[in-house]
């Protein structure tokens, strides 16, 4: 009795050597939309590690270091309640860029008041600080006379008692630029004081200092 030879037997399958009748493979097709979105993740994903560890922002530090009196000139004129006063104040402040990055600034303004009342301004030059690194800028404010007319006679009261209350306001806006992203930060600076009549310096400085992202 003959037996057929098992591989004559099959029907358009393949044949392996153990005598296993195979069903061919289907070719497979990658869906390119998978593609992308894989590798805009393997850009995206280290970067917002990066961002949120490495070259996280930073909160610039702003500080007041000093407030001088450059010049004073006052006079009293009793019979009206009136006073002449002309003084030129010298404020100096120091920027903190704490970031791996620099950062630019806007143009600023330092602003002087007395009472609630602005007397004087200043304009702060827009400028640019290195990553880690502090800048210091100069300020010199000059008090306007016809600012004082709605406080005439508190100013008086103020003079005759030999000892001048004011208050500067710095407000700084600066862009940090991190990779496709830029992130606005606000700082400011606010100091009360006094001028010393009699001695002809500032006193008292109490500064605060906020700062935004």
């Amino acid at each position: 009795m003959e037996v057929g030879s098992s591989s004559s037997s099959s029907k358009g399958g393949k044949v392996f050597p153990s005598g296993v009748v195979g069903v061919p493979r289907r070719p497979i097709y990658r869906n390119p939309c998978f593609s992308a979105i894989a590798i805009l993740l393997a850009v995206v994903i280290p970067i917002v590690i990066l961002g949120c560890t490495v070259f996280k922002v930073k909160k610039p530090k702003t500080t007041i270091d000093s407030i001088i009196l450059d010049d004073l000139s006052v006079s009293l004129y009793s019979d009206s309640v009136g006073v002449s006063l002309n003084a030129t104040i010298d404020v100096s402040l120091s920027i903190k860029n704490p970031n791996r990055i620099g950062i630019k600034y806007k143009n600023a303004t330092a602003l002087l008041n007395y009472r609630g009342t602005q007397v004087g301004q200043v304009t702060i030059p827009a400028g640019e600080i290195s990553a880690h690194n502090t800048v210091g800028v100069n300020v010199t404010l000059t008090i306007f006379a016809d600012r004082f007319l709605s406080e005439s006679k508190q100013l008086y009261s103020d003079v005759k008692a030999g000892s001048l209350p004011l208050n500067t306001y710095i407000r700084i806006s600066a862009k940090v630029k991190l990779l496709f992203f830029k992130i606005k930060v606000i700082a400011t600076a606010s100091c009360d004081f006094t001028i010393d009549i009699s001695k002809k310096r500032a006193a008292d400085q109490k500064c605060k200092y906020k700062t935004k992202l």
